[in-house]
């Protein structure tokens, strides 16, 4: 075998390895989930959206919920009897909000209980997702978000504000019609919220409440609402997740960076006094 045979057999495996190794990681990510699934008896649905690195260039791309995650979803809904439970575990920072809205009716429609886990966050159009759910798992330190809608750059409640704040025959005729929009996006998510927990069996006056808190501009459309502030909210929210859970986010990895911003040992550890502290170099 000549050196070229050997050059051209290592450039076959290098370009093969990229090819195997997201095999192998998939084939492990459905392990997990069914392991989720006879554990529970349900149906386990995963939307996770971290940034990707394309498979050629490495350049990262931000995931967003769309059009496509919807189809996924309710064909994944339409595929489960309708007695069986449905857990979809989310990770997301939102997206569009024609997508929530559809994945949200269609689980607000699904017979089965529905449970919602949340690793670490669902924001905006994630949360209208976890509304749909009959119970909320977070973990202690996870977060849900507001889901006012957002027009462009800025928050729909904002540029209504405007309205109010200046006369508006001073306004430009492009900021009225912004304005205009903002309010029928406003309503719009609002009766949704409205009709997604009251369908829920939650009683009507209290669904308008979470709806003005959530809808409206109340908080940044980044404001995180805590695990303790969603229950205290009136939300179905429990934190007794899983570890399978954590074990299948470990799966769906960010990109690796030149210089990693965060590390640390990737072991749990058990709690040392401050004797075994010294004896191991962590005293001063």
């Amino acid at each position: 075998m000549s050196f070229l045979d050997v050059l051209w057999i290592f450039i076959i495996l290098s370009s093969l390895q990229p090819v195997l190794r997201q095999r192998y990681v998939e084939a492990m990510r459905q392990r997990v989930i069914r392991s989720i699934e006879k554990k529970r008896g349900s149906r386990v649905i995963t939307m996770l959206h971290r940034q990707e690195t394309m498979t050629l260039l490495g350049f990262p791309v931000s995931r967003y919920i769309n059009i496509e995650d919807s189809e996924q979803i309710l064909r994944a809904i339409r595929l489960t009897p309708d007695d069986m439970p449905i857990d979809l575990i989310l990770h997301t920072p939102g997206g569009l909000v024609l997508a929530a809205e559809q994945i949200a009716h269609a689980l607000v429609r699904h017979k089965g209980k529905v449970t919602v886990f949340v690793p670490h966050y669902a924001m905006s159009g994630g949360t209208l997702i976890a509304l749909a759910a009959d119970e909320i798992i977070m973990d202690e330190n996870a977060v849900l978000g507001p889901v006012d809608p957002q027009l462009g750059q800025a928050a729909a409640a904002s540029i209504v504000r405007v309205l109010e704040m200046k006369d508006p025959n001073k306004i430009d005729d492009q900021t009225l019609i912004m304005a205009d929009l903002a309010q029928k996006a406003l309503r719009q998510v609002h009766t949704t919220v409205q009709e997604i927990l009251t369908a829920k069996g939650m009683d009507e006056a209290k669904a308008k409440e979470i709806a003005d808190l959530l809808s409206t501009g109340t908080w940044t459309h980044d404001y995180p609402i805590t695990c303790d502030e969603a229950r205290d909210m009136g939300l179905p929210v429990s934190s007794d997740m899983l570890d399978e859970v954590y074990t299948l986010m470990d799966l769906y990895p960010q990109p690796t960076q030149r210089r990693p911003s965060v590390q640390y040992i990737p072991l749990p550890y058990e709690r040392r006094d401050n004797g075994d502290a010294n004896r191991h170099g962590g005293g001063s």
